[in-house]
């Protein structure tokens, strides 16, 4: 049988996408857009007291594209605390103007096919990847992604040696980019559909197109990648978020 890989486990992770009802916000009276904004804002105060506090992350951004206008990418300590956040949004006025239109749960997680001589959650440099804070580049890109389980090519049944040798290959691929592209890695088996979320960050959204194309010709991608629906976003600081909705 072969041997599966040890995770070591983060903060859980929402990407929730949604539409705006453009032409519901549009017949709003303007008192009820300032309220709708007001209370908005003050939301997201409270979610940035939060990440100051070090309790969770999270960013706002505007899809490209027509597969939604907004996403919100937030990171808790707990599923509970994921599930109060979403209710909480969902109970404001502006929600009132949005429709949800995909969304994925998730956990951030960090694997090794090496052997650790350290325990993980002591070591400070693994704690910055397992909690961080959301990078603030201009840009996210957002894929869910699974391995294969095909008759021919089947992940799951290569030994553990072997599926090193192809994901330390694709590393290596990756490394000249790492010096501008973030990358939140989540897993996401047992909890939605796909097994993986990739979030990767950056000024210049033209690089995530060469990474991605580069990483494509990997042997684990090559044979061994699913890949879902990919979003691209801009980030929508709060001092714009008037401004977008405007």
């Amino acid at each position: 049988m072969p041997e599966s890989v040890e995770t070591f486990d983060g903060w859980y992770a929402l990407h929730d996408f949604r539409n705006m009802d453009w032409e519901k916000w549009q017949l709003a009276t303007e008192s009820e857009q300032q309220a709708a904004l007001e209370e908005f804002s003050t939301l997201l105060e409270q979610w940035q007291d939060i990440e100051d506090a070090k309790n969770g992350s999270h960013a706002l951004y505007s899809i490209v594209g027509q597969k939604a206008d907004l996403m919100f990418m937030v990171l808790r300590p707990s599923m509970k605390d994921i599930n109060i956040l979403e209710n909480q949004f969902n109970k404001t006025a502006m929600a009132h103007y949005t429709q949800p239109v995909y969304s994925y749960v998730s956990i951030i997680e960090k694997s090794t096919y090496s052997k650790r001589e350290t325990d993980p959650y002591k070591d400070p440099a693994m704690l910055e990847k397992l909690y961080p804070v959301i990078p603030k580049s201009d840009y996210i890109c957002f894929y869910p992604m699974s391995k294969s389980r095909g008759e021919i090519n089947n992940w799951f049944t290569l030994p553990k040696e072997e599926r090193g040798r192809m994901m330390y290959e694709h590393i290596a691929t990756s490394k000249p980019y790492t010096q501008d592209i973030k990358r939140i890695i989540t897993g996401s088996i047992g909890l939605d559909d796909y097994e993986w979320g990739v979030s990767l960050f950056c000024d210049d959204p033209l690089r995530f197109k060469k990474l991605i194309y580069d990483t494509r010709f990997d042997e684990v991608s090559a044979k061994y990648a699913i890949f879902g629906s990919f979003y691209i976003g801009h980030l929508l600081p709060a001092n714009e978020i008037h401004a977008f909705f405007k």
